[in-house]
């Protein structure tokens, strides 16, 4: 069984920076693609990002181009996602997810989630 574990959420001011981190256990990390999504309140979720298998490959939603970098440790099972120039709009629960096929943006296409961390810009 795979099991993902977000952690670094927390609130911050905007402007501000936190590092998300998912733990991935099991001895295949290395052959997921990895992705983080977030959903604020009333609202469905989104992607946010996405890094291939060797971490060669990243992309990102339009709205967090220049101040979301993910990458990924496959030593050490972890997906990272470093949070810059935080915005209110920012605010929702972070999620990682791990994809054994496809590199896509569609949720629906992941096959394991973690529980979520919270995430918070005050203005």
């Amino acid at each position: 069984q795979v099991q993902l574990a977000e952690s670094g959420g927390g609130l911050v001011q905007t402007g501000g920076s936190l590092r998300l981190s998912c733990a991935v256990s099991g001895r295949t990390f290395s052959t997921y693609n990895m992705g983080w999504f977030r959903q604020a309140p009333g609202k469905e979720r989104e992607f946010v990002s996405i890094i291939s298998r060797s971490g060669a490959y990243t992309y990102y939603t339009d709205s967090v181009k220049g101040r979301f970098t993910i990458s990924r440790d496959n030593a050490k099972n972890t997906v990272y996602l470093q949070m810059n120039s935080l915005k209110p709009e920012d605010t929702a629960v972070y999620y990682c997810a791990a994809g054994i096929t496809t590199y896509s943006t569609r949720a629906e296409n992941y096959n394991y989630w973690g529980q979520g961390t919270q995430v918070t810009v005050s203005s």
